[in-house]
C-alpha cells in the first residue's frame, strides 16, 4: 500500500483522491483552526500544526508528498510578492521534507500565475530546487471545467519523481479533457434557506448592471464580483473561480440571479467536486475553506495516473 502525506491539507481534497486509489495517509498538516475541525469531522484525524515547526525526521516514512501550497503570493488576485511573502517561502519546507525523506514522488498544486510570476524566475527557482534535491518534474496548467466540473479554475499541477527510479516525471501522463460537461444548474439545491437571499441594495445593483449590459436573466445566470462598474456575469453554466475571498462575504460570493440569492456552502462544495457525503457546517469560514481547496475530480485523475505509474515501478523492484 502506497503511503502519502497531506501538507497544507485544508479540507482534505488530496486525501479524498489518494485514499480512493487505496493509499494510506500517514501524516497531515494544517494551521487554520476551522479547516482542522472540518478535516477531523471527515477523516477522524487531527492534522499536525505549523509545518515550518515540524522536523522532517518526525514525519513517518511515505511514498508520495501532496501539497497545494499557499497560492496568495503568486495569485493575480493578490499582490504577487512571491518568495518575498512569508507564505511563498513555504515551498522551501516542501523541499526540506523531500530532501530528507526522499519519497518516490510528489504532487504540487498552485495558481496558474505561478508560471509567469517574476518573469518566470519563480517557477525556474522551484524547478531548480527540485532538480538539485533529486527530482525530475513535469507540470501543466489544467482547467477544472475540462474535467466534468462546473467551474472555470485554472491551476498549475506539478508531478515530481525521484531521479534514481526507473521512471521519470516524463513518463507521467496528464489526463485528457473530458467531453462530458456538467453545469452548475445540475448541482443547485431545491430547498434553500432565506438567509441566502441577497440584500435589496445588492439586487438593485445587479438589475442595474443587467439593464446596462442588456443581459437577459436565464436559469443558469450567475453574477459575481458585484461592485460598482465591476459586476460580471456567467451564463454558460460554468461558475467563475471560487476564491478564499468568499469568506469575506458580500460581493465575493456568486449570486444565482434567477432567485437573487448567494450560492450555498454545499453548492460551492459541489462546484469543487466534493462528494455529497462530505461533512460541512455553514458560515463565512466554510466559504474561505472551499475557495482555498483543490478541485477533487482533477486530483482524482492525477492521483490515479501517478499511483498507477509508481506501482509499475514498484513491481520492478
Amino acid at each position: 500500500m502506497m503511503k502519502f502525506i497531506d501538507l497544507f491539507a485544508g479540507m482534505g481534497g488530496f486525501r479524498l483522491a489518494f485514499e480512493k486509489q487505496g493509499c494510506k495517509c500517514v501524516f497531515s498538516s494544517e494551521i487554520d483552526a476551522h479547516a482542522i475541525q472540518t478535516y477531523q469531522s471527515n477523516f477522524n484525524d487531527i492534522p499536525a500544526g505549523d509545518i515550518t515547526k515540524i522536523a522532517a525526521r518526525d514525519i513517518p516514512d511515505f511514498d508520495i508528498l501532496c501539497a497545494g501550497f499557499p497560492c496568495q503570493p503568486f495569485s493575480l488576485a493578490g499582490k504577487r510578492k512571491g518568495f518575498d511573502d512569508t507564505r511563498g517561502t513555504l515551498f522551501f519546507d516542501i523541499a526540506r521534507i523531500l530532501s530528507e525523506k526522499k519519497p518516490m514522488a510528489a504532487i504540487l498544486e498552485n495558481v496558474k500565475g505561478i508560471t509567469n510570476h517574476n518573469s518566470g524566475k519563480t517557477i525556474q527557482t522551484i524547478l531548480d530546487v527540485l532538480d538539485k534535491i533529486g527530482y525530475s518534474c513535469k507540470y501543466s496548467v489544467l482547467n477544472s471545467s475540462d474535467f466534468g466540473v462546473p467551474q472555470s479554475r485554472e491551476r498549475w499541477y506539478c508531478i515530481c519523481i525521484r531521479k534514481d527510479l526507473c521512471i521519470s516525471a516524463n513518463n507521467f501522463s496528464f489526463p485528457e479533457k473530458k467531453n462530458e460537461k456538467i453545469l452548475f444548474a445540475d448541482i443547485l439545491e431545491t430547498q434553500v434557506s432565506k438567509k441566502y437571499k441577497i440584500s435589496k441594495k445588492c439586487e438593485s445593483n445587479i438589475q442595474k448592471f443587467l439593464k446596462e449590459k442588456n443581459i437577459q436573466i436565464t436559469e443558469n445566470l450567475l453574477a459575481y464580483d458585484i461592485r460598482p462598474s465591476r459586476c460580471q456575469f456567467k451564463s454558460n453554466g460554468i461558475a467563475p473561480t471560487l476564491t478564499a475571498k468568499m469568506g469575506t462575504g458580500g460581493n465575493n460570493i456568486p449570486v444565482l440571479v434567477k432567485d437573487m440569492r448567494f450560492l450555498t456552502e454545499r453548492e460551492c462544495l459541489s462546484i469543487m467536486g466534493y462528494p455529497k457525503s462530505y461533512k460541512i457546517t455553514t458560515g463565512s469560514h466554510v466559504y474561505k475553506q472551499i475557495g482555498n481547496s483543490v478541485c477533487v475530480p482533477v486530483i482524482n485523475l492525477l492521483a490515479e495516473n501517478l499511483v498507477s505509474l509508481l506501482i509499475s515501478e514498484d513491481k520492478k523492484n
